[in-house]
């Protein structure tokens, strides 16, 4: 190849190098001749400036040097500048330091007392009408005077001498009632309205000046008010208009404040005239000069008599209560009531009724009973309503009757009292009384008096602390951007339940995705949150009081007896936090299981059940029989009337014992169906007045039936010693008992789930939950969480039959020295009468079952298992039964000897000789029940 072709390529070669300069890949080219190496250095220079390029490309965009000149050109600092900021920093500081004092004064206003903060009011009203008296009535005055007449005779024309009565008489009702601030709205509507309707008139009546008069002639007549009252309406309707309208809204405004309806004013204009002595009251026949309101004193005198007897006292000391004692001891129970005297003044037992209707405002103030109570006794008031006609006076004075004179006692009453029946026919006598659970002799029982029973303090419905914990809500909803707010609070003995009603398009799951922050912020870990309240558009959020109050039961029974409720199955369990009662009619129930762990309150909910019973009902209207396996949680009501056996304490006793009562309900159906009635009160009504017959040619004499309750207080005991005897007879009970006026009362503190089994459960239909020690333990007796989150001594969640959801309360307590009182004077009131088919001695089921011994149950359920299945195989029995070969061959033997299956036949299984309709007879024949 020539030098000139060499050239040529190793040009066209350059030139594809050159042109990829950007790449930069030409200078790694090696020469490959000597003429080339010439040419390669020529081309590196050119590289190198093509190199240089991109990078004073780079420096270029920075441009910093005239930045720093400009930087450099900073003119000199002002001394006028340094003081204008010491300034602002002189008043910032200033600013924060008063801020930080008017905050903390703020904080300590803020936990002040309401009643204070409204003292406080009112004394600034009175203040402000001294003022405006100065300024008004007299010369003395200065500019503040000067300014006050000027605004105030501006505005109220020639009435600014009434202003200052008018700031007197609202700061006189803030004083005197400042528990009312509701009234204070109607007030403000009715004082507003009935201002500009006397001024609108004034200024009619003085001409109607205007602004182009003058300001004196305004002042002259209805003030600014009076002109803006009154132009509008003379402009287009008038005068003649005009006028009655101002006088109709004067006459509303009046009406407003002194909150009289347009009905009542005839009988408050002539309240007024006898009270200004110019009507002669009117005379009503047994009224009493108590001070009482008249709908109080009607509702009073329509109610029947509640007979008590006086407590016994150890000192003859005179003391105020000596007169409610006398008062109390001519009482006896449900005479044949007198019309009272007219001329008789109040006794004590009106006193006191009045007293203990008052407790906590309850029945003066208007408050409707606790929801609770509403919905347990509101079939009871209709029937009541409907079935009680005109009923004796309360006030009624009884004769005390001598008692060899028989026919001067009153009538023994039955199982149910008079206010739930009409009054039986006093002209037909009642039938005699029979065996059935027949109490001794025909004689005049007194129930205890409620001075027995002592009374609690008053309730707080506001402290300082409620108040802090409204701020700390607050505070919680604001750092977590929820638009929620805190409208109202409730406070309960307990916890106190704050109503947070929450924005639009806020999500409940929101507030109670908080628990655990709200329960930091008020520093108590037992939050609960109810979403939302039953009744409310708002989100309940229960906090425990640091300050807890004591229910007592005295003023439970205290307000159940003003309002003369008078059935003997109103029981009292405490106070719920709202702030009512909680009262519960055992017969609407119609059976209870009561739950919790040691220490929750559960013994004492026991003793206010019993004791509300006996407060409440005699031994004709209620007996009891009392399960206690632990021996030591009823023995203080051993030997009382109410009861038809002896406190029962043996577990396989309380089987038996429950046994008896599926008997004697048994025995209650069957006179029910004889008769033709559906419930055992309608067969009590009936043998009260006498249209009720025995058969002709029976012996037996009728009466009616008092109601039965049993309570067990460990059902946990008795389900391990016969958990299927035990289990039956409940379910039997729980299913059947209640129209035949029996009521079961289960007390565990065990609520696994093979004490309360399903079917117990299922029967048991009304739960009161104390607190638990786990979420499973609150699932099985309310069927949901809540229990485990009580904090005790009495906290309780109350779940009646029909409810939706459980209601939380303080259960009642009562003292042991209360009870003991209670027990002492029902025993000196007569003796307890036993049933002795209750239970089965011991000597008797020796000689029963004398070749059973201790297999009693073990031969039940392998007799149930081999007659249901007809199948006797002794291999079966140990498998089902879980009992070794030896137990299991002499059960079979038991069987034999009682011809239940036949002899043996080897390998093969026996022949079962009993049908299993046959089953309810042979078991009663092991039981020895019956003889055949």
């Amino acid at each position: 190849m020539s030098p000139a072709c060499r050239t040529g390529n190793l040009t066209t070669m350059a030139s594809r190098t050159s042109g990829k300069g950007s790449q930069g890949t030409a200078g790694t080219a090696k020469p490959r001749a000597g003429r080339t190496t010439g040419a390669a250095k020529k081309a590196a220079p050119a590289k190198k400036a093509a190199a240089k390029k991109p990078a004073a490309g780079k420096r270029a965009p920075a441009k910093k040097a005239p930045a720093r000149k400009a930087a450099a050109k900073k003119p000199a600092p002002n001394p006028t500048g340094g003081v204008l900021w010491l300034i602002r920093a002189v008043w910032l500081g200033v600013a924060h330091a008063l801020g930080a004092v008017l905050r903390g004064i703020g904080r300590g206003a803020k936990g002040l007392d309401p009643v204070h903060r409204k003292d406080g009011l009112a004394l600034l009203l009175l203040a402000l009408s001294l003022i405006v008296a100065a300024g008004t009535w007299s010369n003395l005055r200065g500019p503040v005077g000067d300014l006050v007449e000027m605004l105030v005779t501006g505005a109220f024309g020639r009435l600014d001498l009434l202003v200052p009565i008018l700031l007197v008489a609202v700061a006189v009702r803030l004083i005197l009632y400042p528990e009312r601030p509701d009234a204070n709205g109607r007030i403000v509507i009715g004082l507003t309205a009935l201002v500009i309707g006397v001024l609108g008139q004034v200024h009619i009546a003085c001409g109607s000046p205007g602004r182009e008069d003058g300001a004196e002639a305004m002042q002259d007549a209805g003030g600014l008010i009076g002109w803006a009252a009154s132009k509008p309406l003379i402009f287009m309707m008038t005068e003649v208009l005009a006028v009655p309208l101002l006088v109709l809204l004067t006459v509303f405004g009046l009406l407003v404040v002194t909150a009289t309806p347009v009905n009542a004013i005839p009988q408050r204009m002539r309240g007024l005239g006898v009270r200004l002595g110019i009507l002669e009251a009117p005379y009503e026949p047994g009224e009493d000069d108590t001070g009482e309101p008249g709908e109080y004193v009607e509702w009073r005198e329509s109610r029947p008599a509640r007979p008590r007897t006086p407590a016994r006292r150890d000192s003859e000391v005179y003391d105020a209560d000596k007169a409610e004692e006398e008062a109390l001891s001519r009482r006896r129970r449900r005479g044949p009531a007198a019309q009272p005297d007219p001329g008789r003044p109040m006794d004590a037992v009106d006193v006191a009724a009045a007293a203990a209707a008052a407790l906590d405002g309850a029945v003066l103030n208007g408050m409707p009973p606790s929801p609770v109570v509403a919905g347990l006794t509101r079939d009871l008031t209709a029937d009541r309503e409907r079935a009680a006609g005109p009923l004796p006076s309360a006030r009624t004075e009884q004769p005390v009757a001598d008692p060899p004179a028989a026919e001067e006692r009153p009538a023994p009453s039955g199982s149910v009292p008079d206010l739930t029946k009409p009054a039986p026919d006093e002209s037909q006598p009642l039938p005699p009384r029979a065996e059935q659970l027949q109490l001794s002799g025909d004689i005049t029982y007194g129930l205890p008096s409620l001075d027995l029973l002592e009374r609690g303090g008053p309730g707080k419905s506001r402290s300082a602390a409620n108040d802090a914990i409204v701020a700390s809500l607050t505070n919680v909803f604001t750092e977590f951007k929820v638009d929620a707010s805190v409208t109202g609070f409730t406070r309960g003995p307990t916890v106190t339940r704050y109503e947070v009603e929450l924005g639009p398009a806020v999500k409940v799951e929101r507030i109670t995705a908080l628990t655990k922050n709200i329960a930091y912020a008020v520093a108590s870990p037992d939050v609960r949150i109810i979403s939302p309240i039953p009744g409310k558009s708002a989100v309940g959020i229960e906090i425990p009081n640091t300050d807890r109050e004591m229910v007592k039961l005295g003023d439970v029974l205290r307000l159940a007896d003003a309002a003369e409720d008078d059935h003997p199955m109103l029981v009292a369990l405490g106070k719920d936090v709202e702030g009512g009662y909680v009262m519960a009619n055992l017969a609407k129930m119609p059976h209870i299981l009561v739950a919790g762990a040691t220490g929750s309150g559960k013994s004492s909910c026991i003793n206010c059940l019993i004791t509300s019973v006996m407060m409440r009902a005699t031994p004709e209207d209620v007996r009891m029989v009392l399960v206690d396996p632990k021996r030591v949680e009823l023995t203080a009501y051993e030997g009382i009337p109410h009861l038809i056996t002896p406190i029962i304490t043996n577990p396989k006793r309380a089987a038996e014992a429950l046994q008896w009562v599926v008997r004697e309900m048994d025995l209650r159906y069957d006179d029910l169906a004889a008769f033709g009635f559906r419930h055992i009160d309608d067969f009590n009504r009936a043998v009260r007045n006498g249209r009720v017959k025995a058969p002709e040619g029976s012996e037996r004499e009728l009466q009616p039936y008092p109601y039965l309750l049993v309570i067990v207080d460990e059902l946990a005991d008795l389900m391990m010693v016969a958990p299927r005897d035990v289990e039956d007879a409940i379910v039997r009970i729980t299913q059947l008992a209640r129209a035949a006026g029996i009521h079961l009362v289960l007390a565990t503190q065990r609520p696994s789930v093979d004490v309360v089994t399903g079917l117990i459960k299922a029967n048991v239909p009304s739960r009161l939950a104390f607190a638990t020690s786990s979420l499973a333990d609150s699932r099985v007796i309310l069927d949901q969480p809540g229990a485990e989150k009580l904090i005790g001594k009495g906290d309780g969640l109350f779940l009646p039959m029909g409810a939706g959801k459980p209601t939380r309360m303080q259960g009642a307590f009562v003292t042991e020295e209360e009870v003991a009182g209670v027990v002492r004077h029902c025993k000196e009131q007569m003796a307890p009468v036993f049933r002795d088919d209750v239970v089965v001695g011991t000597k008797q089921k020796k000689e029963i079952d004398e070749d059973i011994g201790d297999d009693l149950d073990l031969l039940c359920q392998a007799a149930e298992l081999v007659v249901t299945t007809q199948f006797g195989s002794t291999s079966m029995l140990q498998r089902k039964l879980r009992v070794g070969f030896a137990k299991a061959g002499r059960l079979m033997d038991l069987m034999e000897s009682r011809n239940i299956v036949g002899p043996s036949e080897g390998s093969k299984a026996r022949d079962v000789l009993v049908k299993p309709d046959e089953l309810d007879g042979v078991l009663a024949v092991i039981r020895g029940e019956s003889d055949s």
